[in-house]
């Protein structure tokens, strides 16, 4: 361990000397000093017991029992206990980062299924075994895309959310990809990579999607929706993505999140991330293994199909256990309620003279309201986060399985 013990005055002298330095202080002459603190304004030490009541009094101040209305991309949805105690177990969460061939055969086996689970619910060939997020997944199917056609532009809808926008911009910016956002699909698309579309979109509009013949169709989807929508493969998806927020994981504030990418079996050659397939060993016994491993840190890297592209494997075991529990009929019961109390609270909205302005909607939509501010600051006062403001007088809001008719009247009854 002495490798880890402070350097003492006669070591500091002798690295300082030999890279060419006369202090620390000369280390940092290139940060501007209005840039720097000056020093670090700590308390006295305390002892464990004295920093533990701190602590509690610091978090006491926190409001975390607010009724939940709001979306945009992360929604609070019901995540059974039976989770979090699988997936904390120390065979999982300390596992190595599952990037290499020597995974274990329980991770490998989740892979596998989740990659199934995802195949089946959006109806298509193939799927990788997550990236990053849904805004990832957004920009890497537009970079798998411009490898299928040789293409370096793309269509995307306007109305897809901003948080992927960026991403898509990123980049699309570093590897010399042209970006066109559309409100209409143009008439003729030959000269674009692709098309990417969000349904339902940012604002919760399900979108009517008629396929071009001459260009692949991205669809990007909250996976969850799927449990009463038309999979994608139905109006002609070549490739599907989306964050898997909705299955299982936390909200925690933002992320970390994982996103998923499915395709048609003949593009399995050029999507992102880690295959992993089933087979038998020489015993005759099921056995599973990376199949197709496409990050520079597997094959060369020009030949990579990304290079930054991850496996969130942990958060892919959470979504595989949300979806084994539930089952089939629960996934779908889970989305008739969200869809349900969304309607509801839209309908009595309505009533009050509040309109909501999209025209078809899964579980969430638009109001206009006079003043967003004021509205939401009403509603926040009794405990209620009402929507995420868009303007001055339009509000996003989401409701989900976890919303009771009684937040519904209370909501109601506090604008």
């Amino acid at each position: 361990m002495k490798n880890f013990l402070v350097h003492n005055d006669n070591t500091k002298t002798e690295m300082l000397n030999f890279i060419g330095v006369e202090s620390i202080e000369d280390l940092f002459k290139m940060i501007p000093k209005q840039a720097r603190m000056a020093k670090l304004d700590l308390d006295k030490a305390l002892s464990e017991m004295d920093v533990q009541k701190k602590i509690k009094a610091i978090a006491k101040k926190n409001k975390n029992d607010y009724i939940s209305f709001l979306g945009g991309g992360v929604y609070n949805k019901f995540i059974p206990a039976c989770i979090g105690q699988v997936a904390n177990r120390f065979e999982f969460l300390t596992a190595y980062t599952p990037y290499q061939a020597e995974i274990s055969q329980g991770t490998l086996q989740v892979m596998y299924e989740f990659q199934t689970m995802i195949s089946r619910i959006t109806g298509m060939d193939i799927s990788n075994a997550t990236v990053y997020d849904g805004g990832t997944a957004c920009a890497e199917a537009i970079l798998m895309a411009r490898r299928i056609s040789k293409k370096a532009k793309a269509l995307v809808s306007k109305d897809i959310n901003p948080e992927y926008k960026k991403v898509i911009d990123t980049y699309a910016w570093a590897n010399e990809i042209e970006i066109e956002y559309f409100d209409e699909i143009p008439n003729n698309t030959s000269d674009f990579a692709c098309i990417l579309v969000q349904t339902p979109d940012y604002f919760g509009e399900i979108k009517e999607i008629i396929k071009p013949n001459d260009t692949l169709l991205i669809v990007c989807t909250d996976i969850s929706t799927l449990s009463i929508l038309k999979p994608p493969c139905e109006y002609g998806a070549d490739i599907v993505v989306g964050d898997i927020q909705t299955l299982g994981i936390p909200q925690e504030f933002g992320g970390p999140h994982a996103g998923f990418i499915a395709c048609r079996e003949k593009y399995m050659r050029q999507i992102p991330g880690r295959l992993a397939g089933r087979t038998v060993d020489k015993d005759g016994n099921q056995a599973f293994c990376l199949t197709i491993q496409t990050r520079e840190q597997h094959i060369k890297r020009e030949k990579a199909t990304s290079n930054i592209c991850s496996n969130q494997a942990l958060i892919g075991l959470c979504a595989t256990l949300y979806l084994s529990l539930l089952g089939e009929k629960g996934f779908k019961q889970a989305g008739f309620l969200s869809a349900k109390q969304a309607h509801k609270l839209s309908e009595k909205l309505s009533l009050k003279g509040i309109p909501t302005l999209n025209k078809n909607f899964f579980n969430e939509f638009v109001i206009k309201v006079d003043d967003a501010d004021k509205f939401l600051s009403k509603l926040k006062s009794a405990g209620i986060l009402g929507g995420i403001k868009l303007d001055f007088e339009r509000i996003l809001v989401a409701a989900t399985e976890m919303i009771s008719d009684e937040d519904i009247e209370k909501y109601l009854l506090n604008i």
